[in-house]
């Protein structure tokens, strides 16, 4: 086995272990802000969707974080145009990632209860983590499916990039394999009331 991919599987498995990849969860309800949140019910059937055609170009996606959207691209042909959610209550990180690892659905939790910006959301749906030599696989960034809001177009998460569920099934299996280019530019500026 090469450095290379004894690294990426050893990256992997951390992954796994730090999102309880496969876990069973206790709790019946998720929670965003520190309210529940209505949970999909079973998300272990989800389709494998399939993109028609077959490109040898270079898979790029870029993330807009000041108009708040999603391009994906098969060398200078777009391919998706999404709307999103970025960061909110933590930085979306900007820059050129690397796709280090996908899960059709994963746990995360984090934030905080006493600043109301805690989360514990079982079964995130197509997720896919990006990461680079400045934003270690480590700090959990992703772009994934949503269920706990419809507010796309304006910054909600946590740092990662929200996508309506849909949306994120068809990018997820457009991407293939690990390595795909992830580019994030931009600010979103808050409208002045």
């Amino acid at each position: 086995m090469s450095k290379q991919r004894y690294l990426s599987w050893v990256v992997m498995l951390l992954a796994m272990l730090m999102v309880g990849y496969g876990a069973k969860h206790d709790r019946e309800t998720a929670v965003f802000n520190n309210e529940e949140v209505e949970m999909p019910v079973n998300l272990t059937n989800l389709p494998d969707l399939q993109v028609l055609g077959v490109s040898t170009e270079p898979k790029r996606i870029q993330v807009d974080l000041t108009e708040q959207r999603l391009y994906a691209f098969e060398g200078d042909r777009l391919i998706f145009n999404f709307i999103i959610s970025s960061g909110k209550w933590g930085k979306t990180p900007e820059g050129v990632f690397s796709i280090w690892g996908k899960f059709k659905y994963t746990k995360m939790e984090g934030g905080s209860k006493t600043l109301h910006t805690y989360y514990y959301l079982p079964n995130v749906p197509y997720v896919m983590f990006f990461a680079n030599e400045e934003v270690a696989a480590s700090k959990g960034f992703s772009i994934h499916g949503t269920y706990w809001h419809n507010n796309f177009g304006q910054p909600m998460s946590h740092g990662c990039i929200n996508m309506k569920t849909e949306e994120a099934a068809q990018l997820y299996q457009w991407a293939g394999s690990i390595g795909t280019k992830v580019i994030i530019y931009g600010q979103f500026d808050t409208p002045q009331s």
